[in-house]
Parts: C-alpha cells; sequence; structure tokens
C-alpha cells in the first residue's frame, strides 16, 4: 500500500475514534435517568422519587465553587417559595476529581451548615453531568411534569444578588405551574466548570 495512502487512512481513522461532543440537552427532551444516589441524609435518591413533582428542577451544584456558594441561599429560599405548589428541587455534584471537599463528608457539613432544605447527591462516577450535558456550577434543567425539558441555563442573570434583574429560574417555573411555555428555554450559564474526569487537573 502507498505509504501517503496508508498514512490518511490512518489518520481518518484515528478521528473516528474520537468521540463526538455530546449534543446538549434539547428542549423537549426527558430527563436522564438516575438511580440510588446516595444523599447527604443517608437515603438513595431516584429520578422515580419525583414522580408526582409537577415540575422538577435538577440543579448541578458543589461544595467549593464561589458562585454555587453564592447560589446556596438562593436555592433554599426558592425551595421555601415552590414546595407547596409541587415543584421539586435536587442538587447534584458530580465533581469527582476534588476528592477532599467535594465528597460525601464534605458535602453533609456543607448541607448542615446551611440547612438545605433538598436533596443533595453525590454522584460518583460523574456521569450524570455528561448526560444532562451540565457546564458548570451551578447549572439548573427544568422539567414539565412528563419530565421534558423546559428550561435550561443560570438561576437569575447576576452573581451579585443585589444586581439581579431577571429571575430565569422563577419564570420558567411560574409559566410551567400556569399551564404555559416558558418565554426563555435556555441562557447562558456561568460558574466554575464541572470537573468529573479523573485525568482533569
Amino acid at each position: 500500500m502507498n505509504l501517503r495512502l496508508f498514512s490518511s487512512l490512518t489518520f481518518a481513522l484515528a478521528l473516528l475514534a474520537i468521540p463526538a461532543p455530546a449534543a446538549e440537552l434539547a428542549v423537549g427532551a426527558k430527563a436522564p435517568e438516575f438511580q440510588g444516589l446516595e444523599g447527604v441524609d443517608g437515603k438513595k435518591v431516584s429520578l422515580e422519587d419525583f414522580k408526582d413533582a409537577k415540575v422538577l428542577i435538577v440543579c448541578f451544584h458543589c461544595n467549593e465553587c464561589p458562585v454555587a456558594t453564592d447560589y446556596q441561599g438562593r436555592y433554599i429560599e426558592f425551595v421555601k417559595k415552590y414546595q407547596e405548589k409541587g415543584v421539586a428541587f435536587i442538587a447534584i455534584n458530580c465533581d469527582i476529581v476534588n476528592v477532599d471537599e467535594e465528597n460525601l463528608k464534605a458535602m453533609k457539613a456543607r448541607a448542615a451548615e446551611m440547612k438545605y432544605n433538598f436533596p443533595y447527591v453525590i454522584d460518583p462516577t460523574g456521569k450524570l453531568a455528561d448526560e444532562y450535558t451540565a457546564k458548570a456550577t451551578p447549572h439548573l434543567f427544568v422539567f414539565d411534569v412528563q419530565r421534558k425539558l423546559q428550561y435550561s441555563g443560570a438561576f437569575d442573570d447576576k452573581q451579585k444578588r443585589e444586581k439581579v434583574t431577571k429571575n430565569y429560574l422563577a419564570d420558567a417555573v411560574d409559566a410551567l405551574l400556569a399551564g404555559k411555555t416558558p418565554a426563555l428555554a435556555k441562557t447562558k450559564t456561568f460558574g466554575c466548570g464541572i470537573r468529573n474526569k479523573p485525568d482533569e487537573p
């Protein structure tokens, strides 16, 4: 075989072996399944546990990202306001690199300190971030009663609470509870990149 042809074929096969980046979870897509994720309360949590919720929010969160920590209080206030309306909220930690600060023990301490009023679970494989196509902490996904995606992105438009002018999450949830489609299906999330690969620094 011609050496140049052989090299070209080898290069082409190498390209085929590189996995394509995952497409973002599209509006209308079903919520990726999860089962038996351990929570800070010692309970195992699965997607099925939220079957009765009118709206489900899946939030990718972590302990040490300064952006994520700035939003903890807002999560708590949101849950207090919306849980009686049939809205469920779960936070998932997929950071499997920073094991000292993002392990279950550290998560339990943070949840107790802040008095989390929502399930906070760990995905030890880190795969859920990929399946949900989460980009950063925080990154939120809002699913309707049929568990179809209706909104993904940021909680609001500013990390500093006093500068917030748009409440993306609340607006999306209010629309769904009213039987309407959210005006915005997607916003750009901001925060710390999710480190869910063992070889990440």
